[in-house]
């Protein structure tokens, strides 16, 4: 794995760690960090890894994005750092494995967009969620995206104008994240999840994954027509033919991939 300034990476087995590390400024996402967070996640999409890990070092997962960047920067300056972090968010719903975020302390406005961004999430009981812009200068419209096809109309509504924090038991109700767990089980809850959420073939989840995403806003017909024929053509898949004849002969699939 490569070095980088404003993140750490680190694989253990099967798994990539991706830790933002600017504990400083709150893992604020100035441009230089999401440009690391992207090559960081291009490159682990690149590996034989079946998950990766996204989390944050000291007491914040992220604060957003860092406004010491975005005031520095005119028009054209502020629309290419917010393309580089929708670039990001589509990176991790692009690469083929399944991406957890691990979420403790605030998690606010691109912080929010992150974790709304990953496949699940697990989150600390510690934890809070906002897109604070709907009480300040600069409304949250990039992060309510995702946001929004994660909790709904009415519920996006509230935390975007009111830019108030929601607690973690609140963004569980909500949908925002799968599991809340006591702090100091974050990391086995995160693992839990992660292992179960990578069972059987990577290339059928692969798939698998990147159906999910683009079938989840079309009209339902529209959806039925793209998930059939991904299916019928998954069918043919080394993995699909392994787990369908150790079903019939009743033993243990041996995953080709």
């Amino acid at each position: 794995m490569a070095e980088y300034e404003h993140i750490l990476v680190k694989r253990d087995g099967d798994t990539v760690t991706i830790t933002m590390n600017r504990a400083v400024r709150r893992n604020s996402l100035s441009a230089d960090h999401l440009a690391e967070l992207l090559a960081a996640f291009r490159e682990a999409g690149d590996t034989d890894a079946t998950g990766i890990v996204l989390a944050g070092a000291g007491p914040v997962f992220s604060a957003g994005h860092d406004f010491g960047d975005v005031a520095a920067r005119d028009l054209m300056g502020v629309r290419e750092l917010l393309r580089l972090c929708t670039d990001l968010m589509g990176t991790m719903q692009s690469v083929p494995q399944v991406v957890v975020a691990r979420v403790h302390g605030l998690a606010t406005a691109a912080g929010c967009q992150l974790v709304a961004s990953c496949d699940l999430a697990v989150a600390a009981e510690s934890a809070g969620f906002a897109l604070p812009g709907g009480k300040g200068g600069w409304f949250c419209h990039t992060p309510a995206v995702p946001v929004a096809r994660s909790i709904g109309r009415k519920r996006l509504m509230e935390l975007a104008l009111t830019g108030d924090v929601v607690d973690a038991a609140t963004a569980l109700d909500w949908g925002l994240v799968n599991r809340v767990v006591p702090d100091d089980s974050l990391d086995e809850a995160v693992a839990s999840l992660l292992g179960r959420a990578t069972r059987g073939s990577r290339a059928s989840k692969a798939m698998g994954k990147q159906t999910l995403y683009a079938q989840l806003d079309r009209p339902e017909a529209d959806a039925y027509a793209l998930a059939l024929e991904v299916m019928a053509s998954a069918s043919q898949l080394p993995g699909a033919r392994e787990g369908m004849a150790a079903f019939l002969e009743k033993r243990s699939p041996v995953w080709p991939d």
